[in-house]
């Protein structure tokens, strides 16, 4: 689970300063405010892994596409700043069981959590990696920097204690690869610094983990062509949900209260009778041994079946939201972007519960982006019921200031009150209710005076 993510001259952003993440992550705010740059931050890093060029400092998406496509150094960067710098938190899988040697002992360091951060210059349409680290609080660091003669250094602590080059291995040049990992040299530069390679695995490995739906979904299809392959994930617009749902169909999600086993088909059919979308849901071939298949709904518990392609376009934009949050694996991170889009006000607030049931049940951290007040109020309601702990959540609130993006994380108390409620959150919903009856009383008066 990523547990802090910051940001220095990223886009909008002048600075962030640290940004806490919890298993429910929103943030909310007016368009343009700077919400969508912190999960492209993310989306970055995450394409710059999957990345085959390791000569690549970041995958920006303007030469292939990506998760996002952000152009040129210069338009990465925060007005005309030159340098930037990233960094993220998370801890570490429990199966991963990372040991760095203690040097000069025979004893290891365990690592659970890792901090990452890299600072990019960018000059003349070129990037390169000024500095990069990974520590886990004050035990463990590693940083390689860049020095004016173009030559890189690398520095190991270990609780306190100093990795060193061998002396009988001669000096050489070092280099970043990608923003994140080491060169060859690098690797070989020190005695016992085996783990450098795992510090890369691990960062690939978490960003692995991380999985993106993207704010306008794909049109639904009234049939859809599946093989028997599992997709490794939904597509940015949701394209392989069908697929994912028909590949998982049997696929245990969760252990119940009961010690019964909630499965993914199952699940997503149960939200869309809770969120009051349909009275049944089913994926089916179209005849016996058929590779083509269909999605049947019935909207009410009387009405007859009617294909996915031709009720609201609501369901079918819901629909690969429920089918990601309950088909990635256990232990993922989700990024959403305004999940709530085409949807009435009441399955808004409904994706708040689809979002609590995930994090406490499958341990999969949800990040959101929204303009969803109702989604918001749900939240805030499941708290003062004591349905979800504060802790577990992290809500922060956007806005431009001086051509610079502000953030502010919202605080919320036990009751679901939000003590620093910023005005005009959600615009002037009151403004507007007193004025229509004001409106309304001046013309009835009107009205009156004229009979």
């Amino acid at each position: 689970m990523f547990t802090e993510i910051s940001m220095t001259n990223f886009k909008s952003w002048r600075e962030t300063g640290p940004v806490r993440m919890a298993p429910l992550t929103a943030f909310f705010g007016a368009n343009s405010s700077g919400k969508s740059s912190l999960l492209q931050m993310l989306l970055l890093l995450k394409q710059t892994a999957e990345s085959n060029d390791r000569g690549l400092v970041l995958k920006t998406g303007s030469m292939q596409p990506g998760y996002v496509n952000l152009g040129t150094p210069q338009e990465i960067t925060f007005g005309d700043e030159k340098e930037m710098s990233l960094g993220v938190s998370w801890k570490l899988d429990p199966s991963s069981k990372m040991r760095v040697p203690i040097p000069g002992e025979e004893r290891t360091l365990g690592i659970t959590n890792l901090a990452f951060a890299t600072t990019i210059r960018a000059e003349q349409q070129r990037l390169y990696v000024k500095s990069l680290s990974y520590r886990q609080a004050e035990a463990f660091s590693v940083k390689l920097d860049r020095k004016d003669n173009n030559r890189y250094i690398i520095r190991a602590r270990v609780v306190g204690k100093e990795a060193r080059r061998p002396s009988h291995r001669p000096r050489v040049l070092m280099t970043a690869e990608k923003c994140y990992g080491f060169s060859d040299e690098a690797l070989l530069y020190y005695q016992n610094t085996g783990y450098l390679r795992s510090l890369e695995h691990e960062f690939e490995r978490q960003f692995r983990k991380l999985h993106y739906l993207g704010p306008l979904r794909e049109y639904p299809q009234r049939t859809y062509v599946w093989g028997g392959e599992r997709p490794s994930n939904l597509g940015l617009k949701g394209e392989q949900a069908v697929h994912a749902l028909l590949s998982g169909k049997s696929q245990s999600i969760y252990r119940g209260a009961r010690g019964k086993y909630s499965k993914l088909d199952a699940r997503v059919a149960k939200w869309l009778v809770d969120l009051d979308l349909s009275a049944s849901f089913e994926t089916r071939p179209l005849f016996e041994g058929s590779n083509q298949y269909a999605v049947w709904l019935k909207r009410h518990e009387k009405s007859s079946e009617t294909l996915l392609s031709d009720v609201g376009i609501g369901v079918s934009q819901v629909l690969p939201v429920l089918v990601l949050c309950y088909y990635v694996p256990v232990g993922s991170t989700i990024i959403l972007e305004q999940p709530e889009l085409h949807l009435h006000p009441s399955v808004q607030a409904g994706l708040a519960d689809v979002f609590i049931d995930v994090i406490q049940k499958r341990d999969v951290q949800i990040i959101v982006e929204s303009h969803s007040e109702h989604f918001l109020r749900r939240l805030q309601r499941r708290i003062a019921e004591e349905k979800l702990n504060p802790c577990d959540t992290a809500l922060y609130f956007c806005e431009m200031c001086v051509g610079e993006s502000v953030l502010t994380p919202l605080e919320i108390d036990l009751f679901g009150d939000i003590r620093n409620w910023p005005e005009d959150f959600f615009g002037d919903m009151t403004g507007e209710i007193l004025r229509i009856v004001k409106l309304g009383f001046e013309r009835k008066v009107a009205l009156a005076d004229d009979s």
